[in-house]
């Protein structure tokens, strides 16, 4: 029954509209609606989202700070820069999110509603996701007018995107429903920083020595930045390689999340 809305007796016992919950995928829908507009009207989690993946992008495209090998340096940048905004999304800006919902026991409170509470984490995740496909587009429109020429299989882009969205999303919920929402805002900016510079986003991983690019290589970020490289910057066919890693990251990711998640 809506907000607003006065159950009203027609016969005896019966009422229209009809008490009670939701049917659960509009119940679900609704959520996700809230917690979109939750993350895109936070100013911190807007600029991990928006902001700076926007800047490095522009910046490194137009400014020769660091070598990224032949070629123009938009096309192997667009690739790092978009699982830069994956990662962002679903790891760094859902981890303290979800750490802070439960500190106040939003989550807790949440978890009695109607929604179940596979619902509230199916919910979250449909907001990554149409947080996702916005931060695509754009960083897609400002690359095509830095002269970005993208090639490949669409397929294995959406592939790659949705392995390492759901790889991210599991370190994140992991993290959040575990340490306590002060350690998450600290660790997840962390993660971000150093997989910024040693995941492959800005610096290609061949300019590490190399044991450290054996080591960098089986990070979600790199298998993703990769990924996303081999195919939209050399026309490779399906990168099963980088698709394995980021599906054992997920499988361990979202394994540890559902067992370990603490509500309180």
């Amino acid at each position: 029954m809506s907000a607003g809305t006065e159950a009203r007796p027609t016969s005896a016992g019966t009422y229209a509209p009809r008490p009670g919950a939701a049917p659960l995928p509009r119940m679900i829908a609704a959520q996700a609606a809230l917690e979109t507009k939750m993350l895109l009207r936070n100013g911190e989690q807007l600029l991990l989202t928006v902001v700076i993946p926007t800047l490095l992008l522009v910046l490194f495209s137009t400014v020769d700070i660091v070598d990224t090998g032949g070629g123009k340096a938009v096309d192997f940048l667009a690739p790092g820069v978009l699982a830069l905004a994956v990662m962002s999304t679903a790891f760094t800006g859902q981890a303290i999110a979800t750490g802070f919902e439960r500190r106040y026991g939003v989550l807790k409170r949440l978890g009695t509603s109607p929604l179940p509470r596979w619902g509230l984490m199916a919910a979250k995740t449909l907001s990554v996701l149409v947080t996702e496909v916005l931060q695509v587009v754009l960083l897609t429109v400002i690359a095509f007018s830095l002269g970005w020429s993208p090639q490949g299989n669409p397929l294995a882009v959406l592939l790659l995107l949705i392995l390492g969205t759901a790889a991210f999303s599991g370190l994140g919920l992991l993290m959040a429903g575990t340490l306590k929402a002060e350690a998450t805002l600290a660790a997840a900016n962390l993660v971000f920083l150093l997989l910024l510079v040693g995941g492959g986003v800005i610096v290609p991983l061949d300019k590490f020595p190399d044991a450290a690019q054996s080591v960098l290589g089986l990070l979600p970020i790199s298998a993703l930045s990769d990924g996303l490289r081999d195919v939209l910057q050399h026309g490779a066919g399906m990168p099963w390689g980088d698709l394995g890693i980021l599906a054992v990251w997920a499988v361990v990711g979202l394994g540890a999340a559902g067992k370990f998640f603490r509500w309180e």
